[in-house]
């Protein structure tokens, strides 16, 4: 393991007399990745009040008499990782409540929920993170498997994507959802031939049992937040873009960031119902630590829960097409409006109905507002996820300068089931990141967490490789989308600087950019794709400031 070696007398002496410690340090002794296409490579790098003075030689560094030196002793330092898609507060819960991420099958689920049930004997019984993909049962759980594990309990477990769960039917009674309940726009109650709920809920039918879910308010949430910021520091993550945020979350981010407890650096994208925070334009505190600017909104739901909206139905359900959730009119009015006032978009789309109306309802926007009327010049408006898109819409992206902000895991996770679901021919055009980049995209990348992991080790491995975290991925899969390593790098790096607006402060390591790294103990750029993976996360630094080591 990597040893530092922080080389401080100067700094001693001057805090033994009441001085304030010098705030240089110079990182060398390893490979800084610049991620510059011109100088890929360098041997140190100079930081001064959380900014970077120099970047360069090891000789020309000493030049500045820098007060600590940190000996990166063969390590490999790289602009700071930021994961362009993940969800705070939902990484912050997963530590807390029952994480079902690896129940590898529906027995093993009715086992977990049993054993919750009987350390938790008062009160509902919350969980997330089961797929159902790999199961040997082949189905989805439903209230049945749930009662058998906890008779007479609240049981509501959401899965992985978080746009579906099964609930017990004492939840479905307690939220009076039987046999006669409406179905909801952009939503479904699965129901057995007999017309009853099975518990399962998709998309918005999950609000039938919203109420009834313990979830914390005002500050009871903050620490939350703050062991996500935790979570994502120790991954190597120096920054995320925060989606689907509500107005308390931002309030309480904002207080954290300006009292010095945020060691993240968060933008975030809030709930369109609060969308009244960006009135007066961008919110930033923290010296900037904490951003608001967009607004995240959705069309359709998950491939794994057939919620995407398919331009034709899916292979194994032809029953279904998938779920639009909104309608055209009101999106394009809600979109002229925040191209007016110069809010980001980031519309949610999976399924390639979905993506191609996301396309069709920003360039309508587009065309409704002329230029001179909008509040901004380059808007950078997003698509999240663009899973699945027809490939007659691929270049359109480019074309209409929006962003397609996407998360290989997604990749290799859905390889198992996506076939299944759409059928192979679909499949040009899925999770196509070589092709928009070759048409002119930028490719932000995320994690989703806590649908995914979020180990930035794992996304860059799923953008290069491809294959699942077993080294499988079959035939048909399109290996011709996955990216070379330059590129992988821009996806956590420039790109997402460039998505939120900030390339000029962030993405690369060269001087006057904010002092953002994250650092491995081994080359990412050309170790065997595998060993990604496992390489071991060493040093985060945010503004300067080293908010995670090993071992420490």
């Amino acid at each position: 393991m990597p040893k530092f070696i922080l080389l401080s007398c100067l700094a001693l002496v001057l805090a033994a007399c009441g001085a304030k410690e010098p705030a240089d340090t110079l990182y060398s002794g390893g490979v800084i990745h610049t991620g510059l296409d011109g100088e890929p490579t360098i041997e140190a790098v100079l930081v001064k009040d959380g900014r970077i003075l120099f970047a360069g030689s090891e000789d020309g560094a000493k030049r500045y008499q820098p007060a600590n030196t940190i000996n990166l002793d063969g390590a490999h330092l790289f602009p700071g990782f930021t994961d362009a898609h993940a969800h705070l507060y939902g990484i912050g819960r997963r530590e807390t409540t029952l994480n079902l991420e690896g129940t590898p099958s529906l027995e093993a689920l009715v086992q977990r929920i049993a054993a919750a049930a009987k350390n938790q004997p008062m009160g509902a019984i919350i969980g997330r993170g089961w797929i159902e993909t790999s199961w040997i049962e082949g189905r989805f759980p439903n209230r049945f498997d749930l009662d058998r594990a906890a008779p007479g309990r609240i049981v509501l477990l959401t899965r992985a994507d978080g746009h579906a769960l099964v609930a017990s039917s004492k939840a479905l009674e307690a939220a009076g959802v039987g046999p006669n309940t409406p179905e909801i726009d952009g939503g479904r109650i699965v129901r057995d031939e007999e017309g009853m709920p099975t518990g399962f809920l998709i998309d918005n039918a999950k609000k039938f049992v919203a109420g009834l879910t313990a979830d914390l308010q005002g500050d009871a949430r903050r620490p939350a937040l703050a062991m996500g910021a935790k979570v994502m520091n120790a991954y190597g993550w120096t920054g995320m873009h925060n989606m689907s945020v509500n107005a308390e979350d931002v309030q309480l981010l904002e207080n954290m960031a300006d009292q010095g407890q945020m060691p993240l650096r968060v933008y975030n994208a809030i709930d369109e119902d609060a969308i009244r925070l960006l009135a007066n334009g961008p919110r930033r505190a923290g010296d900037d630590r904490v951003i608001t600017r967009g607004v995240k909104m959705y069309i359709d739901g998950a491939l794994g829960s057939r919620g995407a909206a398919m331009l034709a139905p899916y292979n194994d359900d032809p029953k279904t097409d998938g779920l639009m959730v909104r309608g055209e009119s009101e999106s394009r009015t809600m979109l002229a409006r925040a191209l007016r006032d110069g809010v980001q978009i980031g519309l949610h789309a999976i399924g390639d109905a979905a993506n191609r109306a996301a396309l069709d309802w920003m360039e309508g926007a587009f065309a409704d507002v002329p230029e001179d009327e909008r509040g901004i010049a380059d808007p950078r408006w997003r698509v999240e996820h663009a899973q699945m898109i027809n490939p007659d819409d691929l270049a359109r992206f480019a074309a209409l300068g929006i962003i397609p902000s996407m998360q290989p895991s997604h990749a290799i996770g859905d390889l198992h089931f996506a076939s299944a679901r759409v059928g192979k021919k679909r499949l040009n055009g899925a999770y196509a990141w070589n092709s928009l980049i070759k048409a002119g995209s930028i490719i932000p990348g995320g994690s989703d967490a806590p649908v995914e992991r979020g180990d930035p080790r794992i996304e860059f491995y799923a953008a290069v490789s491809r294959h699942d975290l077993k080294g499988y991925q079959g035939k048909d899969w399109h290996s011709e989308e996955a990216v070379d390593r330059v590129m992988a790098l821009k996806m956590f790096t420039i790109w997402p600087a460039m998505a939120s607006f900030r390339e000029d402060e962030l993405g690369t390591i060269e001087p006057g950019k904010r002092a953002d790294f994250t650092v491995f103990a081994d080359d990412i750029m050309t170790i065997p794709a595998v060993d990604i993976l496992s390489t071991e996360v060493v040093m985060t630094v945010v503004d300067g400031e080293i908010v995670f080591a090993a071992g420490k």
